[in-house]
């Protein structure tokens, strides 16, 4: 569940704002690009929602399975904490992502010259969204891709070659 989880939240991030997005922007018409993106992500949204509860419930899971090696094991323990952190900061991030969109949504009879680039004549609260989406957007698959790889870190941790690799200063 954790796995299936993150890979559905990081790929999907990363797809609604390479594909989707970009896509949307190569809409002739500029209320178009908005409201097709908007629709897309709405669309996504109940998906995306699930794989975060779904990696969240693996997670606590995962955590109750593994609390003896987390106890005798700091290099786990640190990972998990740090992970717990990230998680929170992405999950944060696409609950703002989702307000973001709506603003977006609520403007879309404005136009875009793209799904995250204001027209000149823009609202201030739709030039405002877009602005902060732009950045958001890319937080998300961010995060995300570090969750991805502190789950393989941890991963590499419960070899039995990983306690001798750190007791030599190689991990």
């Amino acid at each position: 569940m954790h796995d299936v989880g993150l890979a559905a939240w990081f790929g999907g991030s990363l797809m609604g704002a390479v594909g989707l997005n970009g896509a949307a922007s190569l809409a002739d018409d500029p209320k178009e690009r908005l409201s097709l993106s908007s629709a897309g992500w709405a669309r996504w949204a109940p998906v995306q929602v699930t794989a975060i509860v779904v990696h969240g419930i693996g997670g606590v899971g995962l955590i109750l399975g593994n609390k003896t090696r987390l106890a005798g094991q700091p290099e786990a323990r640190h990972n998990t904490v740090i992970k717990s952190v990230v998680t929170g900061l992405a999950a944060a991030a696409s609950l703002y992502a989702g307000v973001l969109g709506a603003q977006i949504w609520r403007h879309s009879d404005e136009g875009g010259d793209g799904a995250t680039e204001p027209t000149e004549g823009a609202s201030t609260a739709l030039a405002s969204a877009q602005t902060q989406q732009r950045i958001v957007q890319w937080v998300i698959p961010a995060l995300t891709g570090v969750l991805v790889i502190l789950g393989a870190q941890q991963g590499e941790q419960q070899r039995p070659a990983a306690g001798l690799l750190h007791s030599i200063g190689l991990r």
